[in-house]
């Protein structure tokens, strides 16, 4: 994936170094286990942090607002620029999430306590993206998903999530239930899935060719999609397969909807609340 010339735009809130001394990540095989909860058993994400977080309730802290000097953190800055550029472009009157935080350990949000090894998530609360950076290592090690791109399409799915709190479809999915296959749950993020695509699909022509995917980039960002599968983290988790406890779609539906915005690059492609073939 190539990004190094990209611009960046400055809305990260920097708290790495800030977290509270003694609540730490729960470690490689706790990773797994939050994701199961977070993506596998639909827990609303104010529930879920509390509880990945032992209890333990931390005070927001402010980080540093503005770009990381880091490559690392640059990398951040640069994907979620281009991603906000691109939704400027589709979505009349958007506006960016309030920051893409980057920490480490623990912080607060306005969803409860975030803990490192619940991986990055949006919180709707405070419209701010979460991020700890160790996740990357997680998503490779432990998901079997590497690659800078496979990092970006989850930012960018992210930051999907803030366009959907921006539209209103986030309300309604929540009045469709959320567990099960045909869930809102699974709507809305396989919805997502495919506005990351959207974000691949136009992420060159924004960046007029600073930040460009290639075909192998499209394949890492396929395999980050499928390895978050509710079957795929089922089957890690218990051995099996429930689809009654869906709430982001298989592995294969994640693909589908991811390969749909790339191939379309039209938000209204990824109407998921009004098709039955999901």
């Amino acid at each position: 994936m190539q990004w190094g010339g990209g611009r960046g735009g400055g809305n990260i809130e920097d708290r790495r170094g800030l977290g509270p001394a003694g609540v730490g990540g729960l470690g490689a095989g706790g990773v797994v286990l939050a994701l199961i909860g977070y993506f596998v058993f639909g827990i609303d994400p104010s529930t879920t942090l509390s509880v990945v977080g032992g209890g333990q309730q931390v005070e927001q802290q402010a980080g540093v607002r503005g770009a990381p000097a880091d490559e690392a953190g640059r990398f951040v800055d640069v994907v979620a620029t281009n991603v906000d550029d691109v939704w400027k472009q589709q979505m009349q009157g958007y506006q960016p999430p309030e920051a893409v935080v980057l920490y480490d350990r623990a912080t607060g949000t306005g969803c409860g306590t975030g803990q490192s090894a619940m991986g990055p998530f949006y919180c709707p609360t405070d419209r701010k993206v979460y991020l700890d950076l160790s996740f990357w290592q997680d998503l490779e090690s432990q998901l079997g998903a590497s690659g800078e791109a496979a990092r970006a399409y989850v930012i960018a799915h992210e930051i999907g999530h803030h366009v959907q709190t921006l539209t209103g479809a986030s309300e309604a999915s929540r009045r469709m239930g959320t567990r099960g296959a045909e869930s809102g749950s699974v709507r809305l993020e396989l919805q997502a899935d495919c506005y990351a695509g959207v974000w691949a699909a136009h992420a060159s022509a924004v960046s007029g060719g600073q930040v460009t995917l290639n075909p192998r980039d499209i394949e890492d960002g396929l395999r980050a999609a499928s390895a978050v599968g509710d079957d795929t983290l089922q089957r890690k988790s218990q051995g099996r397969v429930m689809p009654d406890a869906f709430t982001h779609g298989s592995s294969e539906q994640r693909m589908t909807w991811f390969r749909r915005g790339v191939e379309r690059g039209d938000p209204a492609a990824c109407d998921t609340f009004r098709t039955n073939a999901l």
